[in-house]
């Protein structure tokens, strides 16, 4: 991509943008903040009309200023989404759904024997007749890229993968994509933590605000002129632990519960206390599923301190889901009905009393702004809706609030702001507890981290100490 600026609705989402990936490559990418990173993902595979700048694909060029030469480009990209087709198994989608394909009659039995090589050269046992809804999320990721290489796309984007799956797997994908740089498929590798772009990029590219920003080899990740052209995302990485306070955790809470999956009935329980802030880590995303149906399941129990509550109804409990902004918001109701929802556990004639209601309107329209109470839920930017459910929250004021891969979708400025939205839960006095599978989105801000596995919660760890070591060796690298 050289030179590319490109508009959706009159907007620039991307200026002078500039990126190349080399054969055999794994080139990194850190969007500082999201801003234009759509529009990258977008323009890989879909020549769409470009304002300025030109497009190569393989040498060849295949999108310009002019128009396009080419409408798509074989690059796959992988992410949350699922691309496979439920209901088909693992040999349908990889060689049956692809263009070209021809035969009019299926013989499974060769369709396997056409599999079964791309398995054993990267050391992986899936099912050829399994179906693609019964994958774990790391063998869909794996049968998406096999169905990359087998298409022949020699560009594959991995689009922040490490957020559904485990660090067990990853390690093993990281041996997969190195397989096949080796035998000329290149990788764009998208993610926010620069700790997994240092383990396996040759190269790394910083998106900020539409532009790259910076590209710095793998030998020069070390040196300290990358803090100095990286002020912003050092500000708000780096810097946020030497700025952490650490409270006084107040009472304790024994939680407990049952989680149902593949036949099976999984019994946990765990402590923390109010003020503490604790990471659940699911062992793989099976498990992260099970722990989310548990969480926001409209007759799930839990137990607290040995009374037992209904999850969705008691005061006591708050649930924020992944993405809250698009599913904790409800545009048909206002932004007063909106913020009160979850007061309403413990004050229900909040939605009659006029007094309570302006009462509340008056203390928190210095934090949230006066103009605000006054708008339609569609207007308010992505901030105000994450400041909105977070506020929603400190006025339910729970003993303990889950909150379901809080990180997930959110880039580096949204992220900063959700620390401190959390902080100010946990000065509170509220316990929270982060369910997620990758603990580098969370060891920022938790304590502990507790691993939820198929026979229970084991090896409880001190979350900070162990990831202060990793920050101290990025902070002597730089």
């Amino acid at each position: 991509m050289e030179r590319v600026t490109y508009t959706e609705q009159g907007v620039k989402k991307l200026e002078n943008f500039n990126l190349q990936v080399y054969a055999g490559e794994i080139m990194g990418l850190i969007p500082v903040n999201a801003h234009g990173k759509n529009a990258i993902l977008t323009l890989l595979q879909n020549n769409l009309p470009l304002y300025d700048g030109y497009i190569y694909y393989g040498g060849e060029l295949v999108n310009s200023w002019r128009g396009a030469v080419k409408k798509s480009n074989r690059v796959s990209v992988i992410q949350a989404q699922n691309r496979l087709v439920n209901g088909m198994t693992v040999a349908d989608n990889i060689f049956v759904l692809r263009q070209g394909f021809k035969q009019y009659v299926l013989h499974t039995s060769i369709l396997k024997k056409q599999l079964q090589p791309f398995m054993d050269d990267i050391g992986m046992d899936i099912s050829a007749d399994m179906r693609v809804e019964k994958l774990s999320a790391f063998e869909r990721v794996v049968v998406e890229l096999l169905r990359a290489v087998v298409v022949g796309y020699r560009l594959i984007v991995l689009d922040e993968i490490s957020i559904f799956v485990s660090h067990d797997e990853m390690e093993k994908l990281y041996e997969i994509m190195r397989r096949y740089t080796k035998q000329g498929f290149s990788f764009l590798y998208i993610s926010s933590h620069f700790e997994e772009i240092l383990h396996i990029c040759d190269r790394t590219g910083f998106l900020c605000n539409g532009r790259l920003q910076k590209v710095v080899q793998a030998q020069d990740m070390n040196r300290r002129y990358l803090r100095e052209c990286l002020e912003g995302y050092d500000r708000n990485v780096w810097g946020y632990p030497e700025n952490r306070h650490f409270r006084q955790a107040g009472r304790e809470i024994f939680l407990e519960g049952e989680l149902e999956g593949r036949g099976r009935v999984r019994k946990f329980s765990f402590t923390v206390r109010e003020g503490e802030c604790l990471t659940l880590q699911a062992e793989d995303d099976q498990i992260l599923q099970n722990c989310i149906l548990f969480l926001t399941g409209e007759e799930s129990r839990i137990k607290m301190d040995g009374r037992k509550m209904r999850i969705g109804m008691d005061k006591e409990i708050a649930v924020v889901s992944a993405e809250p902004t698009t599913t904790m918001v409800f545009p048909e109701m206002s932004y007063m009905d909106n913020l009160c929802m979850g007061l309403a556990r413990r004050m229900p004639d909040v939605w009659s009393g006029r007094k309570i209601r302006a009462s509340i309107r008056r203390e928190y329209a210095q934090i949230l702004g006066e103009d605000t109470f006054e708008k339609s839920i569609e207007e308010l930017s992505e901030r105000q809706k994450y400041q909105l459910i977070y506020t929603r929250i400190a006025l339910q004021k729970p003993r303990a609030a889950f909150l379901i891969q809080p990180f997930m979708g959110a880039d580096m400025p949204h992220r900063r702001f959700i620390w401190e939205m959390l902080e100010q839960l946990l000065d509170r006095g509220i316990a929270l507890v982060l369910l997620s599978v990758n603990p580098l989105d969370t060891w920022l801000v938790a304590q502990r981290t507790l691993k939820l596995g198929k026979n229970g919660i084991f090896e409880e760890k001190q979350e900070f100490e162990e990831h202060q070591m990793v920050y101290s060796f990025m902070k002597d690298k730089r």
